[in-house]
Order: structure tokens, then C-alpha cells, then sequence
């Protein structure tokens, strides 16, 4: 590491990303093919290749990546059995336009790991499935309501973009959040299929539930759009037993926390079987794959009326990179990379302590959370929202410059490839960062 140290030393520069980002932005909105990527600091960068943990820029730097595709390479980048799987598949076809042997082995894989996975039906992105499970439990109850909550994020589209990251001077009271527009353009009436709720709170919700007209609780189990936040105790059990009581569904969304909190993603963790569950990001390690799973009865409705379709859906080459994944996410792999993550986790609590920043530093082994300027652990999203940003940013954009890469929005994503001398070499561009801001 001593070449990366003396890179961290000198300051890295990214000036051919931003040439490369301005000059695109000819052919593509903001040079960029997601929103997500825009307002990075100092700016969305270009990148050629990945290698383990690290990514390499176009201007040359080799970078320490907690990006992890958004949370999706839980194996790192471009992992041997993974591009192997891919290239064999290739081999054989890239579409059929009907089933291939390798998508029931995909999806007899994560059913055997996923509690609530009875069936499923596979599609291309978090958004669309998130729309498949809601559709799902409409259908299946008869009523149109669902419940989501503040902070959490279940895709793009009008229908649920909703409270996702909102001010809090617009958001109302908080026994009684209003509903925020998340874009520009967005269908106004969208949200009048929702309710929306303040998260890790049980009175609430089951008061909502008991007016009798909620078709599904929608939430992330552990809130990790916005920080890194565990269900306060018996918060999941509660609101399984609320929607049991009441005739609703119980949706998580386990696009980020699927295979990051445990193979069979937070509801193992917490042991609470939902009725759906909806998948993507390290389902694959970033192909294109995402899910709905759950109860048999309720999958089963999408060949019986329900309409679910998808060109892409179990895109050949994509669900070998599935199994390959699946093959690769041992006990093992969660034992050693947790022990990693946690003892990263934990080192920058404690430099950041001895730095005098107040911080919160929090969430799990493989995905964790750091908020400037908070004085006890977020419980929710307003909690979170509270965070002193602007100076979280700075750090981010310290860290950067001494070659590691991390959101911009405090979310810390660890792969198997970010192994002790990794975590030694963060930890010391944290010190670094840490002093300078």
C-alpha cells in the first residue's frame, strides 16, 4: 500500500472525469444514465475497470470503493466465478424469449435461502418489482391503500415516490407526515393510493391499520436508504401481527438489506417472515437481476390474472451470474467479511471520537451509517435527516482525495473484498480526513 499512501499524500485529481462527463453530456442528460449519480463532489467520475475492492478511474486512480455498485458487489468487482458463469452462459445464447435451465436453478437457490420465498417471479430492477408487489397485494386483498413510510425508498416511479428524502419544513408534523413529491413532473395524485407514516413506530401503525382499508405495510426491515437503522425491538413482529389482525400484507423491501444482513437478508437477521419480499442489487453482484418472492399462494396469483411481464426478466447471462453469486455467499464469507466490516465500522467511530467530531457511527457488519453532528443513534428518518450533511460531504470529499470513495449520503458498503489490509489503509485516510475537516 505504500504507493496508494503517497497517491492519498499528494491528492488525487479527476480532472479527465470531468471533461469526460461535460463532453458526454452532449449525447446523455448531465453526462449520467441515473440521477443518483449527479451531485457527487467534486463531481460524477469515469471510470475504466474494477478490480477487487478498488476502482480505477479515467485519470488514473486506483480508489478504495465503498460505493460497491450502490450495495450491489457484495463480492467485490469482476469476482473469477462470477465473470466465469457469465462468459459460459454467453456461450450458449443471451435471450430466448422463453425459460432456460439456468433460471430455475437461480431461483431454486434463493428460495431455499430467502424465509419468505415459497415462489418467485424474477424482473430486471428494484423499481419494477417493488410495482409487481404491489400489485400483487392489491389483487390478493381487494383494497387499494398502502402503507409506506418516510425516508424509505421502493423506486422511481409516480405511484411511490414519495416522502423518500423530504425537507423537513415540508413534511408536516411528525404524528402526521404529509405527503412530499419527489420529482419534478410527477403525477400529483399519485400519492392517493398511499399512506405514509413515520418508521419504528408500532401505535401508529397499527392504528393506521385498524381503519380496515390498508391492502400491504410496505418497508425496508432494517432503514438503510436513509442511514443504517435497526427495527426498534419487536417492531417487526408487531407490525406482522397488526397487518395478521387487520387483513393486510407485510412487504419488505430487501433491494439493499438481501444478502448484506445475512443470506436470507434481514428477515433472517430478525427473524420475521414477511408475506412478500421484494430483492435485487447483490442478488447478483450487479447484473441486472431482481425478485419478488413469498407466500405460494399469493406468487401464484401472477398466473392467474395478475399481470407481470419483462422482455429482460431472467435474462440468461444475468441468472448465472445469480447462481454463481448465490454459490459464492457462504457462511464463510459472511463470517470473515463481517469481522472486517465491523472492525472498520468500529475504527471510525473511534477516530472520529478522537478527532472531537460528533458522529454517529452505525448499522451492520457488511452496511453501515455515519451521520456528522448527531448526538444519539437515528431512529428513523427524521432522526437522520438532522445529520450536518454539508460537513459529512466535506469528509467524503477528504477521503477521496486520499483515495476512498464513499456516498456522499453517510452509506458505507462492505464487499469480501475489503480485507484487513484494506480496512487498515481506510482507516488511515480516515485519520487523515478526520484532521482535515
Amino acid at each position: 500500500m505504500a504507493a496508494n499512501g503517497t497517491q492519498q499524500a499528494q491528492g488525487l485529481s479527476f480532472e479527465e472525469s470531468a471533461r469526460q462527463i461535460a463532453r458526454n453530456a452532449r449525447y446523455m442528460a448531465g453526462g449520467v444514465n441515473s440521477n443518483f449519480r449527479l451531485g457527487m463532489v467534486p463531481g460524477p467520475l469515469v471510470f475504466e475497470r474494477g478490480e477487487g475492492p478498488y476502482l480505477i478511474d479515467v485519470d488514473g486512480n486506483r480508489i478504495i470503493d465503498y460505493y460497491c455498485g450502490m450495495g450491489a458487489t457484495v463480492l467485490g468487482h469482476s469476482p473469477a466465478p462470477v465473470i466465469e458463469a457469465v462468459r459460459r452462459q454467453s456461450e450458449k445464447g443471451i435471450l430466448f424469449a422463453g425459460q432456460a435451465p439456468v433460471e430455475y436453478e437461480a431461483a431454486e437457490l434463493v428460495c431455499m435461502r430467502v424465509p419468505c420465498a415459497e415462489r418467485l417471479r424474477f424482473g430486471s430492477s428494484g423499481s419494477e418489482v417493488a410495482q409487481a408487489a404491489i400489485r400483487l397485494a392489491r389483487a390478493a386483498t381487494g383494497r387499494r391503500t398502502i402503507v409506506k413510510f418516510e425516508g424509505h425508498y421502493h423506486g422511481w416511479f409516480d405511484n411511490i415516490l414519495w416522502s423518500t428524502a423530504p425537507g423537513l419544513n415540508a413534511a408536516g408534523p411528525d404524528e402526521a407526515p404529509i405527503p412530499v413529491v419527489g420529482s419534478r413532473g410527477q403525477d400529483p395524485a399519485g400519492h392517493e393510493g398511499l399512506s405514509i407514516l413515520a418508521w419504528n413506530d408500532l401505535a401508529a401503525l397499527e392504528a393506521r391499520l385498524a381503519q380496515g382499508d390498508v391492502a400491504a405495510v410496505l418497508m425496508e426491515p432494517a432503514m438503510c436508504n436513509q442511514g443504517a437503522i435497526a427495527p426498534a425491538a419487536g417492531y417487526l413482529e408487531g407490525a406482522l401481527a397488526a397487518c395478521r389482525k387487520h387483513g393486510a400484507l407485510l412487504i419488505f423491501d430487501e433491494v439493499i438489506t438481501g444478502f448484506r444482513l445475512a443470506a436470507g437478508g434481514a428477515q433472517e437477521r430478525f427473524g420475521v417472515t414477511p408475506d412478500l419480499a421484494i430483492m435485487a442489487k447483490a442478488i447478483a453482484n450487479g447484473f441486472p437481476v431482481a425478485a419478488v418472492a413469498g407466500r405460494a399462494e399469493l406468487i401464484d396469483l401472477f398466473a392467474d390474472g395478475v399481470l407481470h411481464g419483462g422482455t429482460f426478466n431472467a435474462q440468461p447471462i444475468a441468472m448465472a451470474a445469480l447462481v454463481a453469486t448465490q454459490k459464492a455467499l457462504t457462511a464463510e464469507h459472511y463470517a470473515t467479511s463481517s469481522v472486517h466490516g465491523q472492525r472498520l465500522q468500529d475504527g471510525i467511530r473511534d477516530i472520529l471520537n478522537g478527532a472531537g467530531i460528533k458522529a454517529q457511527v452505525a448499522g451492520f457488519p457488511l452496511m453501515f451509517h455515519v451521520a456528522f453532528g448527531l448526538d444519539a443513534p437515528a431512529r428513523n428518518y427524521r432522526d437522520v435527516a438532522r445529520a450536518d450533511k454539508a460537513a459529512y460531504q466535506r469528509f467524503a470529499l477528504a477521503l477521496l482525495r486520499r483515495g476512498v470513495r464513499v456516498l456522499e449520503r453517510g452509506a458505507w458498503f462492505v464487499s469480501s473484498e475489503h480485507d484487513a489490509a484494506i480496512v487498515d489503509a481506510t482507516l488511515e485516510a480516515v485519520r487523515g480526513a478526520a484532521a482535515e475537516v
